[in-house]
């Protein structure tokens, strides 16, 4: 499959080469889907795994990973679920299929909604985040159940937006075996998406969790993600401060607001912490090298 797109890639012309704006963060498509696709081969291999499966929401972000697994992978191995929520929109449903469809592969339905309810049963109100962080735990649920019944290694798809500003659920979207895609800001993706032929529907259509009907991350967050991400690479990537951020011409309220969602969702990029008592801890001073037993 790798070989295929290699041909098809060179075929095109290079649109990725205009800048978004005076801050570039356009990437080579041919080498960077290349190193993806290495990483998903390569961690198969080491892990022990020939299959995979991965949440399909009907959005970029699950649509661009499941792609790349094609491509890596070949249709066979890949399998996704899409599991609705009682609150989600039933045209996630419909462009998660839309998706499945375009790329061959398998997917099948898990709805989430007798979990959820379960886990609020004679609770007169429940608030929407709530609802959002239970429904995103139950789908990893059927996403690690599924990997033990099918042995299929989990793939994740949390961009490196969201994950920077700690846009997820923790133990919930965040969690996954290996995440090809999360070094990624959002409007790289959107960017390299034509590139894997996905449905123009799909690549348009504006990023939301489906937390509920009519949620849009955007809406939720109060800025758009190429703002953000332009924003996010001067800080990350670049290590501007913060007053050279503003000296770019980036509102100081909402670099002041990014800064802190960084320092202040740091926990969702960790692993738990844990008390020092011994001269060796794990994750503190013992980190055990993942082919130290090969």
């Amino acid at each position: 499959p790798f070989l295929s797109l290699v041909n098809r890639l060179r075929k095109r012309p290079d649109t990725m080469s205009a800048p978004i704006t005076d801050i570039d963060l356009t990437v080579d498509p041919l080498l960077t889907i290349g190193i993806l696709i290495n990483f998903i081969t390569d961690e198969l291999r080491r892990k022990g795994f020939r299959k995979v499966v991965t949440g399909l929401s009907g959005g970029l972000d699950s649509a661009f990973g499941a792609a790349l697994l094609v491509n890596a992978l070949d249709a066979e191995p890949v399998t996704a679920l899409t599991m609705p929520a009682d609150q989600s929109d039933p045209q996630s449903l419909a462009d998660a299929e839309l998706v499945a469809r375009s790329l061959g592969i398998r997917l099948v339905q898990r709805p989430i909604g007798g979990i959820v309810a379960a886990m609020f049963a004679g609770e007169k109100r429940v608030d929407r985040v709530r609802l959002g962080n239970a429904a995103a735990r139950a789908r990893m649920m059927q996403l690690f159940d599924y990997s033990q019944e099918h042995r299929a290694l989990v793939v994740g798809t949390s961009n490196k937006s969201e994950l920077l500003l700690g846009y997820g659920t923790w133990y919930g979207d965040l969690a996954c075996s290996i995440n090809p895609i999360g070094d990624l800001y959002k409007t790289q993706i959107r960017q390299l998406a034509g590139f894997l032929d996905l449905p123009r529907r799909i690549i348009d259509k504006p990023p939301s969790a489906d937390l509920w009907i009519g949620q849009t991350d955007e809406g939720e967050l109060g800025f758009t993600y190429e703002t953000v991400d332009r924003l996010l690479f001067l800080l990350v990537d670049q290590e501007y401060s913060v007053d050279q951020v503003v000296a770019r011409g980036f509102d100081r309220a909402l670099v002041d607001r990014v800064v802190k969602l960084i320092a202040s969702t740091q926990f969702k990029r960790s692993l738990p912490t844990i008390a020092k008592l011994s001269s060796r801890t794990v994750g503190i001073d013992f980190h055990l090298a993942r082919d130290w037993l090969r």
